[in-house]
């Protein structure tokens, strides 16, 4: 998939893809918190999803709800903000693209997907997106903040 273009704040977009998971161009939408990300990447997948085995079962919209719920949650409370939202449908799932204004890689972004082994009321997120998620890859933005993309797989 190629670098998704940037946007300013409020303005996200639907990556378009080759081949049979190819979407149509969608109009910018504005995405501001965890739920109105969750209807939008719904919508995203109830359109552009075809696959021969069929739609995605409960579980794993379940599994790609819970994973953007966690991004973007973080980018609201840990980010600075969210400076953007990107989905596309791919053969393989769902990429998402979520940016935020902090430059600051979250410790666990990269580890093995275990809990914390103490609760002081954060720090499953990440877990469960490394759980949850394939490719997930942290850089950082020339204008400042970070983007964070993951591939959920839908089959």
């Amino acid at each position: 998939m190629t670098a998704m273009e940037r946007r300013p704040v409020g303005e996200h977009r639907t990556a378009s893809t080759e081949g049979p998971f190819a979407e149509a161009a969608r109009p910018p939408v504005t995405i501001t918190s965890a739920a109105a990300a969750r209807r939008y990447v719904r919508s995203v997948v109830g359109e552009g999803w075809r696959s021969p085995s069929g739609p995605p079962t409960e579980a794993a919209m379940i599994d790609l709800l819970l994973v953007v719920s966690e991004l973007v949650t973080n980018a609201v409370r840990h980010g600075g903000g969210l400076a953007g939202f990107d989905v596309g449908v791919t053969e393989d799932g769902v990429r998402l693209d979520v940016r935020d204004y902090s430059p600051a890689v979250p410790t666990a972004a990269h580890g093995p997907g275990m809990p914390p082994r103490s609760h002081e009321g954060s720090g499953y997120g990440w877990p469960l997106i490394n759980r949850l998620s394939r490719q997930v890859d942290v850089r950082g933005r020339a204008e400042g903040g970070k983007t964070i993309s993951v591939l959920v797989p839908l089959t």
